[in-house]
């Protein structure tokens, strides 16, 4: 009769020995050579069916892929990568930390037009911030194809960056040179329409509120900052107006609701006080009307308020918000519809730089109404 381990015994110990204790089983995992076995099949199409299916015949492909299936085969998408030289996925370079970005709607609509391309094409989505306060260290590390690049200048290190690893991308919202495809909007034009409003309604004392320029020079603009000052310049200017006329105010703030609330609390203290306020952006604007309101100040007989995106929820504001129209959604698609492009052609297509129309629509923040006493 076999005879059975005492109890608290360690199977596999020896009498006068430290017990040698048996490593938890773990299942073997499953390899490509594995798959091509049940299926009947080389392990070069089984690698094929997951990385070129186009080699292969339907049937084939589907075969396989039901057997990987069937035994929990799930590949390595680094060595896949590695295989193919391809990840399947679209950077978007953004200069502000997730949360920062993802507070912003206006992120959240252009991430929503290059997100539809991507699940059109098969691709997925991936956000490449700072990286431990580096653009450029995230730019060498990102696995991506290729990249949209927002906020950022021709000539920042995270631009030369991606020349340098000859990684294929797109620029939003920036004067590109001509070998670089972008994406822009017209917005000289949406800004000149603004600031041309809010003086045909008799103001002023205006107030421009401008996001971080990074140097607190206006002369030192460049991309989207410089193009809305020059739309804004030559609006004042037929009015007779300039940037140093006593009734013209210039505030840089964070872009986000509380740097608009901020810029109010500022304004507040300027005497003449500011009867219209032109924001860079709506997430300002949005802030500057809480904050007025906040106050007591009434918007828009006290303060105008206009923006600058018109992003889906300025229409829901009270007062809803007097803004400049810019396709974001349609921003986003078309910059990652470029890339596609890029991806897809044989050779290097040509560069395109792509300038959408914006338009002003006139809501209840920049119209003065009577109040019934």
């Amino acid at each position: 009769m076999a005879r059975h381990p005492a109890s608290g015994s360690v199977e596999g110990s020896t009498p006068g020995t430290a017990p040698r204790r048996r490593k938890a089983s773990s299942a073997r995992k499953v390899t490509i050579a594995d798959i091509a076995r049940q299926a009947g099949v080389s392990k070069t199409a089984v690698s094929f069916a997951f990385n070129m299916p186009g080699r292969l015949s339907e049937e084939t492909t589907r075969h396989i892929l039901e057997i990987a299936r069937r035994m929990g085969y799930t590949p390595n998408p680094i060595a896949r990568s590695l295989n193919t030289r391809l990840t399947h996925a679209l950077g978007v370079i953004v200069p502000q930390d997730i949360p920062t970005v993802l507070s912003n709607p206006f992120f959240a609509e252009l991430l929503s037009g290059i997100g539809e391309v991507c699940n059109e094409a098969g691709m997925s989505l991936l956000l490449v911030p700072p990286m431990r306060g580096s653009l450029v260290e995230a730019t060498y590390t990102a696995l991506v194809d290729g990249c949209i690049v927002t906020g950022l200048e021709p000539d920042d290190k995270a631009v030369r960056a991606l020349r340098l690893r000859q990684i294929p991308f797109v620029m939003i919202d920036v004067d590109a040179p001509e070998d670089i495809s972008s994406v822009s909007v017209d917005d000289t034009g949406g800004a000149y329409s603004a600031m041309r409003h809010v003086l045909e309604q008799g103001h002023r004392r205006v107030a421009i509120v401008s996001f971080s320029s990074f140097t607190g020079r206006i002369e030192d603009y460049t991309g989207t900052l410089k193009r809305r000052f020059a739309g804004y310049l030559r609006a004042l200017a037929e009015f007779g107006l300039s940037l140093d006329s006593p009734g013209v105010t210039v505030l840089e703030s964070p872009c986000n609701i509380r740097g608009g609330a901020e810029a109010l609390e500022r304004l507040l203290h300027h005497r003449p006080r500011p009867t219209a306020v032109v924001a860079l952006s709506d997430v300002l604007a949005f802030g500057i009307v809480d904050a007025a309101l906040s106050h007591g100040l009434r918007v828009p007989d006290e303060i105008a308020v206009v923006g600058f995106d018109d992003l889906e929820i300025s229409r829901l504001l009270r007062p809803a918000l007097t803004t400049v129209r810019q396709p974001t959604r349609e921003k986003g698609r078309r910059a990652a519809e470029l890339f596609v492009e890029m991806m897809n052609a044989e050779a290097p297509p040509p560069a395109r730089h792509i300038v959408l129309p914006v338009s002003l629509v006139v809501r209840e923040s920049s119209v003065r109404v009577l109040h019934r006493a």
